[in-house]
């Protein structure tokens, strides 16, 4: 058995012993059928992981999952085990946060794959994203289609949109559709122009009715990704957190309370909108302890309906869990 299906084994089993989850509500939310389910169940009884308690390392993070998940009202939350910090190392400690959800991540998209409806993603592009593609296994989804949901990076990098959109479409056998813009437009009347052409008109289109958007989001500081690749000079990365932002996400900046800044940085991204964003099935992978803040805002906006989260940065976010879960939109 691989740890991937171990694990799912405790997922479900913790929803169903612990969780007082029935076998209907744990199939919706897994996206498996009943029958499945009750096999899967059996299969834990038999493989030792439940008991009295279900004895597995990820128990704690499953407890954790819990709480985010009714917190904030998501559809469903995925936590990690605790990596902590032994490398010592800032650098080395987020890439290993980064694979750790990038692993969950790949599971959680293999399972929604596994359908025999076609399947429309919209996805972002950031370092987590690229790791989720690097552990995909290769499927055979012709009718997969994935689209991404915001302008490029300014220069050739490895978390491109469209290296990520090409990269799973190509894993998958399905299509890619890019969104042929820059990350943020020089003024807001050149972003009404890149909107208006027909070639991106169709990609935001395709985002509109997309089943799943997938997206990771930054912390609007100057250690931010979006800074260091030039993304935004430092009069604009000053504007932005002048104006409160904590969070960028899909090209949107947010403040401490979820709400959108009201800056014209957020009128110059070329994306989706955040209505198209509010309107969808929102999976957020967050990695990296430093971001705690960043990720309260965003799960407070009322735009995210599933979490991937590495178990430090979940721990770091328990406590913040008290100062309000309240979304931008109640």
């Amino acid at each position: 058995m691989s740890h991937n299906e171990e694990d799912l084994l405790v997922q479900l089993a913790w929803l169903y012993y612990v969780g007082n989850r029935n076998q209907e509500e744990i199939a919706n939310q897994l996206g498996l059928s009943r029958f499945k389910i009750n096999r899967m169940l059996a299969r834990a009884r038999e493989k030792g992981l439940v008991k009295i308690a279900i004895q597995h390392e990820t128990a704690h993070s499953l407890e954790t999952a819990g709480a985010i998940q009714a917190a904030f009202s998501l559809k469903e939350c995925i936590v990690t085990p605790v990596l902590g910090t032994a490398s010592g190392e800032v650098e080395v400690d987020e890439a290993n946060a980064r694979r750790a959800v990038g692993i969950a991540a790949a599971a959680f998209l293999e399972r929604r794959l596994r359908v025999p409806e076609p399947v429309t993603i919209g996805l972002a592009w950031g370092r987590t994203i690229a790791a989720m593609v690097d552990e995909l296994p290769k499927l055979s989804k012709a009718d997969l289609k994935i689209v991404s949901l915001m302008g490029s990076l300014s220069r050739n990098a490895r978390t491109n949109p469209f290296d990520c959109v090409h990269a799973l479409a190509q894993l998958c056998e399905g299509e890619a559709y890019i969104l042929p813009a820059p990350f943020i437009a020089d003024s807001e009347a050149d972003y009404d122009v890149i909107m208006s052409q027909k070639l991106v008109q169709q990609a935001l289109k395709l985002g509109q009715s997309a089943d799943l958007y997938i997206a990771s989001f930054g912390d609007c500081s100057k250690q931010s990704f979006i800074y260091h690749h030039d993304l935004l000079h430092d009069d604009e990365i000053d504007q932005v957190i002048n104006a409160g932002a904590v969070a960028d996400m899909l090209g949107k900046f947010f403040d401490a309370d979820g709400r959108l800044i009201d800056n014209v940085l957020n009128r110059r991204t070329p994306s989706v909108s955040y209505e198209d964003i509010r309107s969808r099935d929102v999976v957020l992978l967050a990695a990296g302890v430093l971001k705690a803040k960043a990720l309260l805002a965003l799960l407070r906006s009322g735009a995210i309906t599933r979490l991937i989260v590495d178990g430090d940065l979940a721990a770091a976010l328990m406590p913040m869990i008290g100062d309000g879960a309240a979304r931008a939109g109640d």
